[in-house]
């Protein structure tokens, strides 16, 4: 095992593996327990709406966009895409953090269905030519439209894959395959007709408001409180500092 300082002075590529085992059971229990919970309350909000449902407008960039149904596999990969930052934290003070403000994004996106349910106008399109889509359409059909949580959580998960590729030392190119990467979600979220043009940008805005919080306020609570004497017994010599953003 691998210990927080040796796995940051190996080269960029050699660190991926290392990297997912530090903490690896505490990942684990956190990411299953985390959508298993959201995807509890998100599919009572869509099934279960407390208040009218408001249809959004569909606007002139929708309709030139257009229906594209092999991005639906760029779709589907948001929850491959969520995961990887995560994974490759090795300071627990900033895996605590990731989790408590993914959990801040994922409530108040959920707070909005309940009180403002969304929901997408029917595309114009002849879904049983699409057999790929039918399991899709039969659990998240069009409702929790506003704001596109699939655009928030690749938004918030992209910018801060984006950070840990960099503090890696990963070349360009690795940075750029992640920004299309996340880009490729978002465009997916309109070109599958799950989403609307204003569905994605009121994600874009609740993904990055949440990166930004997390940024600016829980974590360096998290990495207050991770200094503090009581965590380091008398005798002990501390761990190596967190990675800095």
């Amino acid at each position: 095992m691998h210990d927080q300082a040796s796995i940051r002075q190996m080269i960029w590529y050699r660190q991926f593996i290392p990297r997912l085992g530090v903490f690896f059971v505490y990942k684990g229990v956190a990411e299953a327990g985390f959508m298993a919970a959201f995807f509890t309350a998100y599919f009572l909000l869509l099934n279960f709406p407390v208040y009218a449902v408001t249809q959004m407008p569909v606007t002139a960039l929708d309709r030139a966009i257009g229906f594209h149904p092999l991005t639906l596999v760029l779709y589907f990969s948001l929850w491959l895409y969520v995961s990887l930052a995560p994974s490759w934290m090795i300071a627990k003070e900033e895996l605590v953090a990731y989790l408590w403000a993914s959990l801040g994004l994922a409530v108040s996106g959920c707070a909005i269905f309940y009180y403002w349910p969304t929901a997408t106008p029917p595309p114009d399109v002849d879904w049983s030519r699409y057999p790929g889509f039918g399991f899709l359409r039969s659990v998240d059909d069009s409702g929790n439209a506003c704001p596109s949580l699939h655009v928030a959580f690749a938004v918030f998960s992209g910018i801060w894959t984006h950070l840990v590729l960099r503090r890696m030392r990963c070349p360009v190119w690795v940075l750029a395959v992640n920004a299309c990467w996340c880009l490729g979600i978002v465009y997916s979220t309109l070109s599958t007709k799950q989403h609307v043009v204003l569905d994605a940008v009121a994600g874009t805005v609740l993904g990055a408001v949440w990166f930004l919080i997390h940024l600016q306020l829980i974590l360096p609570l998290a990495r207050k409180l991770q200094s503090q004497p009581v965590l380091a017994p008398a005798g002990t010599g501390r761990e190596p500092g967190p990675e800095q953003v």
